[in-house]
């Protein structure tokens, strides 16, 4: 993060300031000394090092452990956080008195990863100082950032490689809603001027900004062109809905120490205009940083620690359209002891910062804030890999995608230098397939599947030759399907996609009962020599309920078969009563007796097999008719089967026209 400590330190300075008593102290380290408090962390880091190293007497050791701390300090401010820790362990083992030490190497050990290391030391921390919020946060935090990291999230993160340099690059904002402009601070070595930070190092920022191609792609960045960028510190921009105007975080030198306030510039075709100062209040003394534009263009949110906050860097916003007495701190919903800075207005009612604050994997951590309808905030880390155990900030959302956009973190750079990620949430893959199939289980080419759902979605399609079908969903919805083709009857399902945040694939055949040819009801049950319907015969005829429903223009033969035993008188009679039974239930249950004609066939008509009964009974080939004479040429277990076979229950459409006219 360290381009933007220009913003965010030299904001933080007034109340940073380390006392000293310059009396006792070499030239040396009165020099060190008057750097950090100007915020010139890496000046002061340098002459902090060089005391160190020449203090190796024994008396020494005292001393030894102040600069230790000191220098500890300058790598904190720098977020620099293993030279940090090795710093604050060094002032401890020098048994440097103040107890901030150990609460500042939890910091740096929590911002480092090492979360168990963390917790021992804020709760050293918590026994010198007890009920301390900021340890009792730093804990909570550590506790919870293993659970985000193991849980991960759909957003899918990567170093934006073409946007960063050597040195820092942070803050991304797309210029308007096309999406096709991003602007970026940076300390790259093509900034301009020759001037060095003394609190980093390295060059005064400036702004850049990359474009699409023609082809959607993103071109190398290039300095913004106009009086915009100075040898001064530039950066944090944010801009009015149409793209004409800046507002921008401008690190202003008066004197020692150091302040930043808010500018803004035109844009006049491809150039912007010398930075104007934005005068918020007549607060001179207080620091004004990262600005940012409300998406309706109304609101101007931004830092600062001017009186009336919860302390540390609060975030505030003022009316741009009438500035006057409209000043509004965002409250203790939001605001934190801690810094809550790099506040992104998606919408009025959802708000994206960043906050040390708030319980996080270390560092800043990116939170997203969503207004209830009570009025509330409704606060929530967006975890891992958004957020890591370094400093994540300033992001920004690209309009013309659905979740996707670019942030800055200093993760995976040793030195502490931001650089630009794009993250991404790709939409749930969500989908339904299966085939069409006859009750023989023969694909039905070409048939038509609609898809209904309760969010008014309608959708259609033709399924392939081979049965095949397949939709995209949506998640959480009730649907229903029906699926149909001519010289078939309709088929109707019904299910919910659940709401879990997962890829999932749903799977649904839908069975078609042929117009042209008999279609046996599966697992029809009747006690031996009974026509009454068993229990069990219940479910079958219930989906017969719901075919003939689906159906309402079809009148239909119900018939009952028995096997070859028994007499014929016997068996027509039998199988009669059992087809007159099934047609009672059907009626009971709201379907009109003229559209149901019962036939009793006996054993006349024996059954041929077919390719969904030869799957069921192997042993019989598909076309084999049985009859009594085949079945007299089998074994004694394959007669108990084909006899089953026989034993059956099958409907006959005989009208596709009742009561169409």
């Amino acid at each position: 993060m360290t381009r933007r400590l220009v913003f965010l330190l030299l904001m933080a300075l007034m109340m940073a300031i380390v006392p000293c008593m310059q009396s006792c102290k070499s030239a040396k380290m009165r020099d060190a000394d008057e750097a950090y408090e100007r915020g010139e962390y890496n000046d002061a880091a340098n002459i902090y090092r060089k005391i160190y190293n020449k203090l190796t007497r024994k008396e020494d050791r005292w001393q030894r452990g102040e600069v230790a701390f000191q220098l500890g300090m300058c790598y904190r401010n720098l977020n620099q956080s293993s030279r940090a820790s090795a710093a604050f362990q060094n002032a401890l083992r020098y048994e440097y008195e103040d107890s901030m030490a150990i609460f500042y190497l939890a910091q740096a050990l929590h911002h480092e990863g090492k979360y168990n290391e963390a917790i021992k030391r804020y709760n050293e921390f918590l026994a010198l100082v007890p009920g301390d919020w900021r340890s009792q946060q730093g804990i909570r935090g550590c506790q919870l950032a293993p659970k985000w990291k193991k849980e991960g999230s759909r957003y899918i993160v990567k170093n934006a490689k073409l946007f960063n340099s050597r040195r820092a690059d942070f803050s991304p904002m797309f210029l308007d809603a096309s999406g096709d402009q991003l602007y970026f601070t940076s300390s790259t070595e093509k900034a301009t001027g020759d001037a060095r930070s003394e609190i980093t190092g390295t060059k005064k920022s400036d702004v850049f900004f990359s474009k699409k191609d023609d082809k959607g792609k993103w071109t190398r960045p290039e300095i913004v062109e106009g009086g915009l960028n100075t040898d001064q510190d530039e950066g944090i921009t944010s801009f009015t809905p149409d793209g004409s105007k800046m507002f921008l975080a401008k690190a202003v030198r008066k004197n020692a120490p150091s302040n930043v306030e808010i500018y803004t510039s035109s844009r006049s075709e491809a150039k912007w205009s010398a930075p104007q100062r934005f005068e918020i209040t007549a607060d001179t003394l207080s620091s004004y940083g990262d600005p940012a534009v409300s998406a309706d263009g109304q609101w101007l949110y931004f830092t600062s620690y001017m009186p009336g906050g919860q302390g540390g860097l609060d975030l505030w916003r003022v009316n741009l359209k009438d500035q006057r007495g409209t000043l509004e701190n965002l409250g203790d919903q939001i605001n934190t002891p801690g810094n809550d800075r790099f506040p992104y207005s998606r919408s009025d009612s959802v708000l994206y910062f960043a906050s040390d604050g708030h319980s996080g994997m270390g560092g800043l951590d990116i939170f997203r804030a969503t207004l209830q309808p009570s009025g509330k905030w409704f606060v929530e880390n967006m975890g891992s890999p958004m957020n890591s155990p370094y400093d994540d900030f300033g992001i920004t959302f690209d309009h013309t995608q659905t979740e996707a956009g670019f942030f800055s973190s200093n993760r995976n750079d040793g030195r502490g230098y931001d650089h630009i990620y794009s993250f991404e949430k790709p939409d749930l893959k969500i989908w339904i397939s299966g085939y069409v199939l006859d009750k023989d289980d023969e694909p039905v080419p070409n048939a038509i599947i609609r898809i209904v759902g309760d969010d008014g979605s309608n959708q259609k399609a033709v399924g392939k030759p081979d049965g095949s079908f397949r939709f995209d969903l949506q998640r959480g919805v009730n649907y229903v399907m029906q699926a149909g083709a001519k010289g078939y009857l309709n088929s109707k399902q019904a299910f919910t996609s659940d709401i879990e945040e997962a890829d999932a694939e749903y799977n649904v055949d839908f069975i078609l009962a042929a117009i042209f040819k008999p279609q046996v009801i599966e697992q029809i049950f009747y006690d031996y020599d009974k026509a009454a319907l068993r229990d069990e015969s219940k479910a079958a005829l219930d989906e017969m309920v719901q075919v003939l429903k689906d159906n309402p223009n079809i009148a239909i033969e119900m018939a009952s078969h028995t096997d070859r035993i028994g007499s014929d008188h016997y068996n027509n009679g039998l199988s009669e009563r059992r087809a007159k039974s099934v047609v009672d239930y059907l009626v009971s249950h709201g379907i009109a007796r003229d559209r149901l004609q019962p036939k009793g066939y006996g054993k006349t008509v024996p059954k041929t097999v077919t390719k969904h009964i030869e799957k069921q009974y192997p042993q019989f080939k598909e076309g084999d008719v049985l009859n009594e004479e085949f079945i007299s040429s089998l074994s004694d277990a394959d007669k108990v089967a084909a006899d089953q076979i026989n034993r059956r229950t099958e409907f006959q459409v005989l009208t596709t026209e009742y009561e169409l006219y």
